[in-house]
C-alpha cells in the first residue's frame, strides 16, 4: 500500500508539479486549496504526510499547523514557503513541522526531504507497535514476560482472580510476588475494593496482631485511643501477606480464626466483628520445611495452599530479561531526562547470561544503575557493575587445613558453614539462589542453616 501525502497549497501549478512528482514516486496524493479544505480532508482521511504552504487564503499555514498538531499531535508536517519567508519557515519546525522546503524548489530535495520525514513517521509507528506488543503480548498488570513460565503464570492468574479461594504465591526475593498479588486483586470481582499489604516479617508480634485486628483504648500501654485494624480496613477486598512464613505461630492461630470463622476481635475487646475479606499470602521460605519443624501451622498452610503460584526465578526464564531491560531503560531514561536508547550487544550478553540472585529486583536496579550514570545514547559494558561483568564462584578451600585443636566433625561443620554463608552472600541472601551455587536442594540448605544457626538477617546486617 502506498503512502499516502496530501498537499495543502492554493497556486494550481504547483499542486499539478507535486501531485505529478509524487505519483511518479508511487506516492498517492490529496489536494486541497485552502487551509480549512485541508482540515475536513485530514478529518476523514488518514494520511502519511502533510505538504503545508504557510501562505494561504482564509486561514494562515500557520493556524492550520497548529490545529493539525491539536488534533494529530504524531501527523508528519512539511511546510513549504518562499525563500524569502524562512523565519517564518523555522518558526514553523519550532511549533512541530519536521521540515521546510523553500519555493523555488528543486525536485531531488522535495522527495529526499519527503522520505526523510516519512522514515522518521515509520519508525515512530514501529515504535508505538512494539510497545503496545510488549504491552499486550507480553505483560500482565505490569508483570513482564513471553517465557512459558510466565505465560503459565499469567494462565493462573487470569483463572484464579475471579475465584473467591485463597491463594499462595511462591518465589524467590525479588521475582514479583506483591505485583502478582495486585494482578489477582486488579482482576477479581473485588477490585473495587481496598488492597491492603501487610509486611509480615518486619513487626514484633503484638505490634502486628494490634494492626491486624485493631485495638481499643487502654487495651495496652499507649492505647490511647481505639484504632482499627488491617482486616477492617480491607473488608470487601483483598489482604496480603508479605512473607507469612515470618507471621510467629501465636499470631498464626489467630489468623486461622479469621479464615475459618470470618470472624475477629480488636485487642482488649469482647464485640466479633466480622470480615470479608480474601487472603493472598507469599513467601520465599518452603513452607513445607516450616510446618515439619513446627514453625508453621499445618492447618493454615492446607487453607493458604488452596490455589498455588510459583513464580520462576529469573535465572530459569532467560529470555525475559531483553524485554525486562528494555523496559527499564525506557522508565529510567525517562525518569531521568537521558538519552539512552539502546544497549550494546556485549552489554546485552552479559546482562542475558548473568545469574541474577535478586531476580527482577536486582535487574531493575542495575539498569537504572546504569541510565543514571550514562552520558551518552548507548548502555555499554562499561555502566554494569562488577558482579554482572565478572561474575565470581562461592569460594575455594584452602590448600592446607589448620584444626587449632578442633575435632574433624567441627572442622567441617566449621567450613560448611563458611561455604553457606559465602553462597549467601553471593546470592544476595536468597537462599534458593545460594542453594543453586552449591548444589544442594533448598530444603537440604534450609536444614543446614538451622542446623548450624545460620541466620540471614545477620548476613545481609
Amino acid at each position: 500500500m502506498s503512502m499516502k501525502i496530501l498537499i495543502i497549497d492554493d497556486e494550481n501549478v504547483l499542486q499539478d508539479v507535486l501531485t505529478s512528482l509524487l505519483r511518479k514516486e508511487g506516492y498517492s496524493t490529496l489536494s486541497a486549496r485552502s487551509g480549512e479544505e485541508g482540515l475536513e480532508i485530514l478529518q476523514r482521511e488518514q494520511v502519511d504526510l502533510v505538504l503545508l504552504d504557510l501562505m494561504l487564503p482564509g486561514i494562515s499555514g500557520k493556524e492550520v499547523l497548529e490545529k493539525i498538531r491539536h488534533s494529530y499531535p504524531e501527523q508528519v508536517i512539511i511546510v513549504i514557503t518562499a525563500f524569502s519567508s524562512i523565519e517564518g519557515a523555522i518558526e514553523a519546525m519550532r511549533r512541530g513541522a519536521f521540515h521546510y522546503i523553500p519555493k523555488p524548489f528543486k525536485n531531488a530535495e522535495v522527495l529526499l526531504t519527503i522520505q526523510s520525514a516519512l522514515e522518521k513517521r515509520q519508525l515512530a509507528d514501529e515504535n508505538r507497535n512494539l510497545r503496545a506488543q510488549l504491552r499486550d503480548r507480553y505483560a500482565f498488570d505490569n508483570i513482564l514476560g513471553k517465557s512459558k513460565p510466565m505465560t503459565q503464570v499469567f494462565e493462573m492468574i487470569q483463572l484464579a482472580a475471579p475465584a473467591k479461594s485463597n491463594i499462595l504465591i511462591l518465589g524467590e526475593s525479588g521475582t514479583g510476588k506483591e505485583l502478582v498479588a495486585k494482578a489477582i486483586h486488579s482482576n477479581s470481582r473485588r477490585s473495587n475494593g481496598p488492597f491492603i499489604t501487610v509486611n509480615s516479617g518486619s513487626m514484633p508480634p503484638d505490634l502486628l496482631e494490634s494492626n491486624l485486628f485493631g485495638h481499643i483504648k487502654g487495651a495496652f500501654t499507649g492505647a490511647v485511643s481505639s484504632k482499627k485494624g488491617l482486616f477492617e480496613m480491607a473488608n470487601r477486598g483483598s489482604i496480603f501477606f508479605d512473607e507469612i512464613g515470618n507471621i510467629p505461630v501465636d499470631t498464626q492461630a489467630k489468623l486461622l480464626r479469621v479464615m475459618q470463622e470470618k470472624e475477629f476481635m480488636r485487642l482488649g475487646a469482647t464485640e466479633t466483628l466480622t470480615a470479608d475479606v480474601r487472603i493472598i499470602a507469599a513467601t520465599n521460605v518452603d513452607l513445607d520445611v516450616e510446618v515439619k519443624n513446627k514453625t508453621f501451622r499445618e492447618d493454615l498452610f492446607y487453607r493458604l495452599n488452596v490455589i498455588t503460584i510459583n513464580l520462576p526465578p529469573l535465572r530459569d526464564r532467560s529470555e525475559d530479561v531483553i524485554i525486562l531491560v528494555q523496559h527499564f531503560l525506557t522508565l529510567y531514561a525517562e525518569e531521568n531526562e537521558k538519552k539512552l536508547q539502546a544497549v550494546s550487544p556485549d552489554a546485552m550478553e552479559l546482562l542475558v547470561g548473568y545469574a541474577w540472585p535478586g531476580n527482577v529486583r536486582e535487574l531493575e536496579n542495575v539498569i537504572e544503575r546504569a541510565v543514571v550514570l550514562s552520558t551518552g545514547d548507548v548502555l555499554g559494558v562499561d555502566l554494569l557493575p562488577p558482579v554482572v561483568r565478572q561474575p565470581q564462584t562461592i569460594m575455594t578451600l584452602p590448600a592446607s587445613l589448620d584444626l587449632n585443636g578442633a575435632s574433624f566433625k567441627e572442622a567441617v561443620s566449621s567450613y560448611e558453614r563458611k561455604l553457606i554463608v559465602r553462597a549467601l552472600e553471593n546470592s544476595g541472601g536468597v537462599q534458593k539462589s545460594a542453594a543453586t551455587l552449591l548444589q544442594v536442594k533448598p530444603t537440604t540448605l534450609h536444614e543446614m542453616m538451622k542446623r548450624l544457626d545460620i541466620s540471614v538477617d545477620r548476613i545481609a546486617s
